[in-house]
């Protein structure tokens, strides 16, 4: 206990008269309150450990929602948030519902029709889709197969990067041309150029003619993966016209600018029309707007992160209680110290500032400690699961603000308890 005495020796507190002149400096208080924090690691420590882990949770959850969902709405932007996707409905066997697409509902024919009928429509795209085996010279590549017109890469924004995309007359007449992906342009040709050359899909031989820019992954899947073929030719080689009447699609796409909702609209009606479907026959169609996934994925994000925050914020409060009851402790035990002080003119509002000095430091270092790590936490998640790496000023001062907050609540009744002990019982203590 000899320690401490020196510490408030230092202060000149001897002459029990000038303790209401010379406050402590607050330096002092810091200085003492680390001191005497440092000679006690291991209790400091455990006394960390909660705000550590509540404020590490904030940091890294908050990161890694903003994260995710920033991630997804650039996947779904590339996509094209202006872009209604009208898919072909699911089939049934006997009371059981397959998947959306597996009826051939839609067909070339409907797609032609929106774009002369639906006024508020921009650009419309039909494409087929299969998955098949891509083949060059002993390579082979398992990967989606498109079939499509000649708006789609202007719908989903694709740009050529060599050679080019297939033209009206190779669409007309149904033409054995490819464009292909980055990703099939390594797998098959490393890095040989494939303009000119004949790649094998389900036994025949397409040209090459052309290489897509690269549009990375979305979802788990390479976008750049792909290979574009006319949609007539993959109705009549791949696929089969397996519509009543008309090419088959498995979806129509629309841009629609900013009148999603009236393209919406006018879609529905138009399709339930040739469709012959009245009231109340269920749609043989579903549209799906970008914009509404958009705004439900944010919703769910923002829930999911205002949950697990909540649950952080239940690490906070115990780690305030730790801090609290550790204090408590350090009361007790500092008892004939807190007399000694007392007796050579220490004041209560010392003791009070000196203990809850304690605490905050307490907490203020486990804000830190957990700041710094929420965001080692949430740059390792990022490069892991591939998503951008978002840390927000304002969740880092939250947390600064959480972890003062927590030290200066949990260290009040503690200091309090301290500044109220009688000099003369606090001497005679064991």
């Amino acid at each position: 206990m000899a320690k401490p005495l020196l510490q408030y020796n230092k202060l000149k507190y001897n002459n029990p008269k000038q303790k209401s002149k010379r406050p402590i400096p607050v330096t002092e208080i810091i200085s003492m309150a680390v001191e005497t924090l440092w000679s006690n690691k291991l209790r400091t420590g455990l006394t960390m450990l909660g705000v550590i882990i509540g404020i590490a949770s904030v940091i890294a959850i908050t990161s890694v929602g903003q994260g995710v969902q920033k991630g997804t709405e650039q996947q779904i932007q590339a996509l094209g948030p202006d872009v209604l996707s009208v898919f072909s409905g699911s089939a049934r066997s006997g009371n059981i519902r397959q998947g959306t697409g597996s009826s051939s509902t839609l067909t070339w024919d409907d797609a032609k029709a929106i774009a002369e009928q639906a006024p508020s429509a921009q650009i419309v795209s039909a494409y087929l889709q299969r998955n098949a085996q891509v083949v060059y010279e002993g390579q082979n590549n398992s990967t989606p197969v498109f079939g499509t017109d000649l708006n789609y890469p202007v719908v989903r924004e694709i740009q050529i990067q060599n050679g080019r995309y297939f033209n009206q007359e190779e669409l007309d007449t149904s033409s054995l041309v490819a464009v292909i992906g980055p990703t099939i342009e390594s797998n098959l040709f490393n890095r040989s150029d494939p303009l000119g050359k004949r790649i094998r899909i389900r036994g025949e031989a397409y040209e090459v003619i052309g290489v897509t820019e690269s549009k990375g992954s979305q979802g788990g899947m390479d976008r750049d993966e792909v290979v574009f073929i006319p949609l007539t030719t993959m109705s009549a080689r791949l696929v089969g016209n397996n519509a009543l009447s008309g090419v088959s699609v498995n979806a129509i796409l629309i841009k629609a600018g900013e009148q999603l909702d009236a393209v919406q609209f006018q879609v529905t009606n138009l399709l339930r029309l040739r469709h012959n479907i009245y009231p109340p026959q269920e749609d043989d169609f579903r549209i799906t707007n970008q914009a509404d996934i958009i705004s439900t994925f944010t919703n769910i994000v923002g829930l999911f992160t205002v949950m697990i925050v909540a649950i952080a914020g239940i690490s906070l409060v115990v780690g305030g209680i730790g801090i609290a009851n550790i204090m408590l402790v350090s009361v007790v035990e500092r008892t004939r110290e807190i007399g000694i002080r007392k007796a050579v003119g220490a004041t209560n509002s010392a003791i009070l500032n000196q203990f809850l000095t304690e605490a905050i430091v307490i907490s203020t270092l486990g804000g830190g400690i957990g700041i710094g790590s929420g965001i080692l936490i949430a740059f390792g998640a990022a490069n892991i699961f591939k998503f951008p790496f978002v840390i927000s000023l304002l969740s880092v001062i939250a947390g600064l603000g959480l972890s003062l907050s927590v030290g200066l609540v949990a260290g009040v009744i503690p200091a309090r308890n301290a500044a109220k002990l009688d000099p003369i019982t606090a001497l005679r203590s064991d």
